[in-house]
């Protein structure tokens, strides 16, 4: 069983910033292999499982706030009986610019809140990610108001091209590996 895992903050106010493209990319993922996501009663997060391709995999949203990812995390690979290899991690990047991706099989958190919460709870890195770049945050303002703030309008306008290029990475690592989505997406 394959785990993704996409970093986001729960509520209304949180849907449309850019902290939740994690999220996106995971509802893009759904809606494409016509799955469903639904609150689990033992974790803090809302699961969507079945198959993407031939694999199994279970899409999963963290519901306890980005900092404290890991505390869904762990529990779901313990669940699902999934190793840390088969976990794939998708969130955002300050450090790439608008729409660029990085997938890479294992690393440090890279100065990520909710990446270094999973990786405190599983005590290892060995897990696959797609960082989706978000830009660099303006001067004078806060890295948490750029963050949580809406997608601008010349974002907007590329959005959706960017959840889809992220989806497609997700479901080549899914599928084909973590090198092979390297390849194609760096």
């Amino acid at each position: 069983m394959k785990c993704i895992v996409g970093l986001g903050n729960p509520g209304r106010e949180y849907e449309t910033t850019r902290h939740n493209i994690g999220f996106l990319v995971l509802d893009e993922l759904a809606a494409r292999n016509g799955l469903s996501f639904r609150r689990s009663w033992r974790v803090p997060a809302r699961i969507a499982k079945g198959t993407i391709g031939d694999e199994p995999v279970w899409l999963v949203k963290p519901q306890t706030y980005m900092n404290r990812s890991g505390a869904a995390v762990g529990p779901i690979l313990r669940k699902g009986k999934g190793a840390v290899e088969d976990l794939l991690v998708v969130f955002d990047d300050t450090a790439l610019e608008w729409g660029r991706l990085r997938v890479r099989a294992q690393g440090s958190a890279g100065g990520h809140n909710g990446v270094q919460s999973v990786l405190n709870t599983l005590g290892d890195g060995a897990f696959g990610r797609i960082r989706v770049g978000i830009g660099l945050k303006p001067d004078k303002v806060s890295l948490s108001d750029y963050v949580l703030g809406p997608f601008s309008a010349a974002e907007r306008e590329t959005l959706d091209d960017v959840i889809g290029r992220a989806a497609d990475a997700a479901e080549m690592a899914c599928g084909e590996g973590v090198a092979r989505a390297m390849n194609i997406f760096n």
